[in-house]
């Protein structure tokens, strides 16, 4: 059990039978009656955000989380598959749970997965990764590294603005808590 005192970003509780992470909280102290601490949390199988207020000092139940390397092996039917590196165990994971995620993630890229004992809650990826340009437009003569950007598609799908004069076959280096271009390799 956590006590208000406690909230921090990013925290995981149990309410209701449900499991949030709290996106954000504040302390709030009224001119009159007690101390409230004001939260918007977000459930981790819908994805739904709610507004919560709790009284100072009252108790949640608050979640230890695990973080495993895995392995992403591929993706069927929506649903995509992961494998524990110690246990080789195999694990389904909904792309709700993934979030952004979904875009960078490539077929036998190690990865990081938060885990509720067999249960996993989301993906943290490399904040780099390396990935081939599959579609773009064609440079023009003259075009320079500070000049405009243009559209580019990844081999994922995903879709990122990039220097003028990046090529159909390049391989970027992206970074995956913006979605910018970095560099090529």
């Amino acid at each position: 059990m956590a006590s208000t005192s406690e909230f921090r970003n990013g925290m995981a509780l149990r309410m209701d039978g449900d499991l949030y992470f709290m996106v954000e909280f504040e302390p709030f102290k009224p001119g009159k009656g007690a101390a409230v601490v004001r939260t918007r949390l977000k459930n981790v199988k819908t994805g739904a955000v709610i507004d919560r207020t709790f009284r100072s000092g009252e108790k949640v139940d608050d979640v230890r989380l695990e973080r495993r390397k895995m392995q992403f092996l591929y993706e069927a039917g929506g649903v995509y598959f992961f494998m524990d590196n110690e246990s080789f165990e195999q694990f389904e994971v909904a792309p709700v749970v993934l979030g952004n995620a979904v875009k960078y993630l490539k077929v036998n890229n190690n990865v990081e997965v938060l885990m509720d004992d067999t249960t996993p809650l989301g993906v943290d990826l490399p904040i780099f990764v390396e990935l081939l340009v599959t579609q773009t437009d064609p440079g023009l003569k003259g075009d320079t590294a500070s000049g405009g950007t243009k559209p580019a598609t990844l081999e994922t799908g995903a879709i990122v603005q990039v220097p003028l004069f990046v090529e159909l076959g390049s391989v970027l280096k992206i970074d995956t808590r913006t979605d910018t271009y970095v560099e090529r390799v």
